[in-house]
């Protein structure tokens, strides 16, 4: 009971920063203008590890590699120490088992990139309808643009209604049944 309550605090403590990162990283892709409340919080949030990170890593094409390294290493984090918790024997297994870790964190954080994005779609199709005037509802577009914007082109509005919302939230959720789970199962193989 006690390792559950452990690991479920640790998992959410480690997801919570990671999101933080990979929004932070997501918005400059996405070109999401700073100026505003929500993207002022998450820098202000992710700038402890971000800035001293930036002296290591540079960006790449105008990307902040340091916040997308930390998104990744909080996941890691996050999978290596629920397997500690559950009593995962790191000294015996020795250094073999390190690939299959590094690829169960990377289903792990692409499993938590594409239900923050579905959450993101969620939220912005619900401003879109109740309150499309709010002050947070350009920073949602924004975000959601990237992956919307295709399928608009090909879905066209059925009377007055945008379903590329719906399509996209289908995508991703095949995207995590198909490719995520395979790679999850694969990285869990590797470190038995």
């Amino acid at each position: 009971m006690f390792t559950d309550a452990a690991q479920f605090l640790l998992r959410t403590l480690f997801d919570l920063c990671a999101i933080a990162f990979g929004l932070r990283f997501y918005m400059q892709w996405a070109r999401v203008p700073f100026h505003n409340p929500f993207a002022q919080f998450i820098v202000r949030v992710t700038d402890f590890a971000v800035r001293p990170l930036r002296r290591i890593v540079p960006g790449l094409f105008g990307l902040d590699l340091a916040s997308l390294i930390l998104f990744y290493l909080a996941e890691l984090a996050s999978v290596l120490s629920v397997y500690w918790l559950d009593g995962y024997p790191y000294l015996v297994a020795g250094a073999g088992v390190l690939p299959g870790f590094l690829l169960l964190a990377l289903a792990s954080a692409l499993r938590l990139a594409l239900y923050v994005l579905m959450g993101l779609i969620l939220v912005q199709a619900v401003l879109s309808w109740v309150n499309p005037f709010s002050p947070h509802a350009p920073v949602f577009y924004a975000l959601v643009r990237p992956c919307l914007a295709p399928l608009q082109r090909i879905i066209p509005p059925i009377g007055g209604v945008d379903l590329s919302p719906l399509v996209a939230l289908i995508l991703l959720q095949l995207i995590l049944i198909a490719p995520v789970a395979a790679m999850e199962r694969w990285a869990v193989a590797l470190i038995r």
